[in-house]
């Protein structure tokens, strides 16, 4: 009879609980970066013909072919982790990446950034269940104010007509997804590291979503602007950008790495100004302060 692990076994510390350094801001800006624009990827391939089955499927494949291409991700990772594993492929990659292309058929990219950020509310709720205890509180006010920050953004666009239930629905459900995936990502990124752990996990990820991707595939419309924009989205948002956030948990924690999708909030929006022209109100210029103000103070020291 195998024994039945405890629920500590599936999450963990970070290794690194002191304020931020330069290496720790560069693995947050980065994906923040990446991922912001990642919305605008996905609308663009929506927009040139592609169906979201077909956007999943390519963007997780071009990033486990970026990842392959990396001699330190051909690592090995242990039978008895395989199942973890595979529960971060679903809850990370194949679970809400079917769910945003979905959503963003009736949701704007900086709406759907903004509800993003939403994500640090879920990791600390798993964090702190499967650890049983509360993070520190600094931890717990940064996120605090970051959800102030993140009401603030989205209370003009929630009357758009173009944001529908159903969108914002589907992109809450993937953020509770997220919140998972952080939580559960931590161990085995500090027992394997980033590289393996997600050529890994996407490999996996690709396996699950061929069957909606074969689909997609004959009623979709595929262009070389559309492909582009996969590409991109592949090689950064899917491959970089999830290293980077994957590394950077197993430093710090999975509640303080989250606060990466509060400076993402803020760059999906800026940049639903300038490519798609969304109009943004005094109100959310204030919101974007104070997601960041938040993002910092969850950067600080624990205490």
């Amino acid at each position: 009879m195998t024994a039945v692990e405890s629920p500590t076994s599936l999450a963990a510390e970070g290794t690194h609980g002191g304020a931020f350094t330069a290496k720790d801001w560069v693995l947050l800006i980065v994906p923040s970066i990446v991922w912001g624009a990642s919305f605008i990827l996905i609308e663009e391939a929506l927009n040139g013909g592609m169906k979201p089955g077909l956007v999943t499927w390519l963007r997780i494949t071009c990033g486990f072919v970026a990842l392959s291409l990396v001699p330190a991700a051909r690592g090995r990772i242990e039978r008895r982790d395989l199942g973890r594993v595979l529960a971060v492929s679903i809850t990370w990659l194949a679970f809400p990446m079917t769910l945003f292309p979905l959503a963003q058929r009736d949701v704007s990219p900086s709406v759907a950034g903004m509800l993003n950020g939403g994500i640090p509310i879920f990791a600390t709720l798993f964090t702190s269940l499967l650890l049983r205890r509360l993070p520190h509180r600094m931890q717990l006010f940064g996120i605090a104010v970051g959800v102030i920050g993140v009401v603030l953004i989205g209370f003009p666009t929630f009357s758009e007509s173009s944001s529908s239930a159903a969108g914002i629905a589907m992109i809450m459900i993937a953020v509770v997804s997220y919140g998972i995936a952080i939580t559960l990502n931590v161990p085995l990124v500090q027992r394997y590291g980033a590289l393996v752990l997600f050529r890994y996990a996407l490999g996996m990820s690709a396996i699950l979503t061929l069957p909606i991707a074969l689909f997609a595939v004959g009623d979709s419309v595929v262009t070389l602007r559309a492909s582009i924009a996969m590409v991109l989205l592949g090689v950064g948002g899917t491959a970089v950008a999830f290293v980077c956030m994957s590394t950077l948990s197993g430093r710090v924690g999975g509640t303080r790495a989250s606060i990466i999708t509060y400076v993402e909030a803020v760059i999906a929006l800026g940049l639903g100004v300038w490519w798609s022209n969304d109009h943004v109100e005094a109100i959310q210029l204030v919101g974007c302060a104070t997601l960041l103000f938040g993002a910092w103070l969850a950067t600080r020291a624990e205490r």
